[in-house]
């Protein structure tokens, strides 16, 4: 409990981003008192442990963006907190392969990001260089981006969880956030069905449900967030050797997906995945989980239809690949031709919070808002596991300068 004057600050949301904000608030200000609420029994249960593991290098991002700055300063901090709580990082390295020579510029324009982000260690592979890296794989060229690592993100979160605890926060589970007021003094009072507290400042990381919170401290309605669905087969023990490390597709700009791609897991296993369809509830894991009323309110955001319009082919091939196995490892055969559809067996699915503007448009960088003693983190798509840290200290430094 705080005392009196005590300066009290709250985090809405326990994934890896939410512990991360408030990791860093506890370290500025080490007198305040900080809680972090999440609805769910335990912390990371949704986007951060459903997440690949993978600790991206930022090969891909804009320079100048929020990814891109965040992403390369959250993956040293992200090495150094697993080296000093005993967590297991493993530096795999990743090969982002075109299939073609039409795929070249694309895979150049990567190189060039890469170089501008200081991403270290990257270089340009030939057809016949890429197999001195994965045996397995076919392509006309690769990047090899050998500090890209796995790790385990749940771990993470629970480290960053206990060490809070251990200094004198609180980490309240199973506080469903309900309702958000502003008291004429200023404070904010956070509410569930069955109590409440007051803070002086609040953090909104609520990943899939963030877009609702958000709008509950009077933030605006948009960017809404959209769950995509990303569903994984998983390589069965006897062929996991066909792969060492990752292996990914050259992205398609026009999306802030990256595609099917092989991924080594740091618990054992080889995930190939994920496609990206919408999903029929917030945390619509399966396509038996429905909600009428989250699915309507998705459907009648005015960005959907202009979403819809620009987007529907590509909606109907990834709806194809999740309704047939065959058409998903088609994609994934097209970097590695000995995978078959007999190496594989389902895997668990992950669901994305992607933003996506009024205009229809898929919100690709980081976005957060404020208002009042209110900051609110409206999109934190892949690489947010990465840059947790960094993104940490941005909002703590947002939250404490009140701009």
């Amino acid at each position: 409990m705080p005392t009196p004057g005590e300066e009290r600050i709250g985090v809405i949301g326990a994934g890896i981003v939410g512990l991360a904000v408030a990791r860093r608030l506890a370290q500025l200000r080490p007198d305040a008192q900080i809680t972090v609420v999440d609805k769910e029994s335990d912390v990371a249960v949704h986007q951060t442990g459903h997440n690949s593991g993978v600790v991206h290098a930022g090969i891909y991002y804009a320079p100048g963006s929020l990814k891109a700055r965040l992403c390369t300063r959250g993956r040293g901090l992200l090495r150094e907190f697993c080296d000093e709580h005993g967590i297991a990082y493993d530096e795999c390295g990743k090969l982002v392969v075109a299939r073609n020579d039409d795929e070249l510029p694309k895979l150049r324009e990567i190189e060039r990001r890469a170089a501008e982000n200081g991403v270290p260690g990257v270089r340009w592979l030939s057809g016949a260089e890429l197999t001195e890296i994965e045996p397995a794989a076919v392509g006309a060229a690769a990047l090899h981006s050998p500090h890209t690592a796995i790790v385990d993100y749940r771990a993470v979160a629970r480290a960053m969880a206990e060490a809070l605890a251990a200094t004198g926060h609180e980490v309240r589970l199973g506080f469903e956030v309900t309702g958000l007021r502003r008291e004429l003094g200023g404070e904010v009072v956070v509410c569930s069905a069955d109590e409440a507290f007051a803070v002086d400042r609040l953090v909104v990381c609520a990943g899939l449900q963030t877009d609702r919170v958000a709008r509950l401290a009077g933030d605006e309605k948009g960017p809404a967030i959209v769950p995509f669905r990303g569903e994984y087969y998983r390589l069965v023990p006897e062929r996991e050797h066909l792969v060492r490390g990752l292996i990914y597709p050259v992205p398609d700009p026009r999306y802030p997906f990256l595609g099917v791609h092989f991924t080594r897991r740091i618990g054992g296993g080889v995930d190939v995945g994920p496609n990206a369809v919408l999903a029929l509830a917030r945390e619509g894991y399966t396509w038996g989980r429905v909600r009428p009323g989250e699915l309507a309110a998705t459907v009648g955001w005015p960005g959907m239809r202009p979403l819809a319009r620009r987007h529907w082919r590509m909606g109907l091939k990834e709806l194809r690949g999740s309704l047939s196995k065959k058409a998903f490892m088609a994609a994934a055969q097209e970097y590695v031709p000995e995978v078959t559809a007999d190496d594989v067996v389902k895997a668990p699915a992950g669901v994305r919070a992607q933003a996506v503007d009024r205009d229809g448009t898929l919100v690709d960088d980081f976005r957060i808002h404020q208002v009042g003693p209110v900051v609110t983190v409206r999109n934190a798509p892949s690489p947010a596991a990465t840059s947790a840290l960094a993104i940490g200290e941005h909002i703590a430094d947002r939250v404490l300068a009140g701009v």
